[in-house]
């Protein structure tokens, strides 16, 4: 993929929804009673594949000119799975989906792609069998392929070593077919898309501090869900916007829920123009984001905030590599098990453009305001790398090439036609 400088990016984009909104709505509107209607969701692999395993479980799923349509039946009624369910590259089908299988009267088995084969999966089976589930890692490596034999769950409190949004929600989506009140508690909050959606189908779910908890065997109803703007995808645009002379971009209904809008914040540090329009906080908080042409400086990123941006550290990196002074990104050790090892790759590839950028352990320390030039990008098939570098490309000196560009699709297949629709 080859990647051309712009300058003067203007215009209005919508950028898909919400990728873990979408997953969510499938999965829970499938363990609802009724129709559940979902507008603007993400066709993007990752939920596509959430979309194909519950087929395979019996769930009647409509996609009419992208409005789909969820013919639920209700918290016990999957079918055992006409094959074995294939989560393709994603992480939240495979980690949130385990917990709802864990409380099954059947057998099922998850695969995926080779990526998907090498993430660390034991972070899901340890709460899993704590409550009693029978789960096996096919190849004894605690990754995927997976055996789960469904079977009644025992409560459990479970605290979290990571805070992750998959593992809690694992533990909590196993909670419903457990005997009592199932709690997660994290060191750290992390997006909190699961406690909301459960709740507005009708489950009982609380959440004190960074403990949530749920109330077993609840009775979910079906809902029309609007998915908002996932932030996530904004973030190149954003980026875009900041960095590239002489632009100015409206993103339209962008989800910036609290556990999930760090990015904003790190703008906001980094010395960003970004007005929030149309705020609307019923539900999934959304707003209208206007981002002008910044000058950028370095910041540090670290703690509490990481959760907020994890996915979006690989955009940071090559915003800090274009901002005056110094970048610390630290606290952040979970990018190395994602799709790719997000610190070496966005390391070995920013070095490759002539970026001051040294590897840490949990992070990177980035010199900024180098100029940078092009090069040759190998992206790892990983979406968020892929879409960082183009963003890169439009502000080098020379020619930006993407290996495995098209990766993209993942979570958002229409991103490179809604880039160069914003250049003059």
């Amino acid at each position: 993929m080859e990647i051309k400088k712009l300058t003067n990016l203007h215009g209005e984009i919508t950028v898909p929804g919400d990728k873990s909104i979408s997953h969510r709505a499938v999965m829970f509107g499938s363990l609802a009673k009724g129709t559940t209607r979902i507008t603007h969701f993400l066709e993007g692999a990752d939920c596509l594949s959430t979309i194909s395993c519950f087929r395979k479980m019996g769930i009647d799923i409509e996609n009419n000119n992208g409005e789909i349509l969820v013919h639920g039946k209700g918290l016990r009624g999957l079918s055992s799975p006409t094959d074995i369910l294939d989560v393709g590259n994603s992480g939240t089908t495979t980690r949130l989906i385990s917990g709802i299988l864990a409380g099954q009267n059947f057998v099922s088995e998850l695969t995926g792609d080779d990526s998907i084969q090498s993430r660390p999966m034991k972070r899901i089976m340890t709460p899993l069998l704590s409550m009693g589930a029978d789960i096996t890692s096919i190849k004894g490596n605690n990754c995927v392929p997976l055996r789960i034999a469904g079977h009644p769950l025992k409560a459990i409190h479970y605290d979290s070593p990571v805070a992750s949004a998959q593992v809690k929600s694992c533990v909590l989506l196993a909670g419903m077919y457990s005997d009592g009140v199932t709690s997660v508690t994290e060191p750290v909050l992390s997006r909190n898309h699961t406690e909301i959606m459960l709740n507005y189908f009708g489950a009982q779910v609380t959440s004190e501090g960074t403990t949530a908890s749920i109330v077993p065997e609840p009775s979910l109803h079906a809902r029309e869900i609007t998915v908002p703007g996932d932030i996530s995808s904004a973030a190149y645009f954003i980026a875009a916007g900041l960095l590239v002379p002489g632009s100015e971009i409206l993103l339209k209904n962008v989800g910036i829920n609290p556990t999930r809008d760090g990015l904003l914040r790190v703008c906001k540090d980094m010395g960003a123009d970004i007005t929030m329009l149309n705020v609307n906080m019923d539900g999934e908080p959304t707003a209208d984001l206007l981002v002008r042409t910044s000058s950028l400086h370095g910041t540090t990123v670290g703690g509490e905030i990481i959760p907020t941006l994890i996915d979006e550290i690989p955009m940071i990196a090559v915003m800090a590599a274009f901002a005056e002074g110094t970048t610390i990104i630290k606290d952040a050790k979970e990018l190395k098990v994602k799709e790719s090892d997000r610190i070496l790759v966005m390391a070995e590839n920013l070095s490759r453009m002539g970026a001051d950028i040294t590897p840490t352990d949990d992070g990177m320390i980035i010199h900024g305001g180098k100029p940078l030039h092009g090069a040759v990008i190998d992206s790892y098939l990983d979406h968020r790398v892929a879409m960082s570098f183009a963003i890169a490309g439009l502000l080098c000196d020379g020619p930006l090439s993407i290996k495995g560009g098209d990766c993209v699709k993942i979570s958002y297949p229409e991103f490179y036609e809604d880039l160069y629709g914003l250049g003059e």
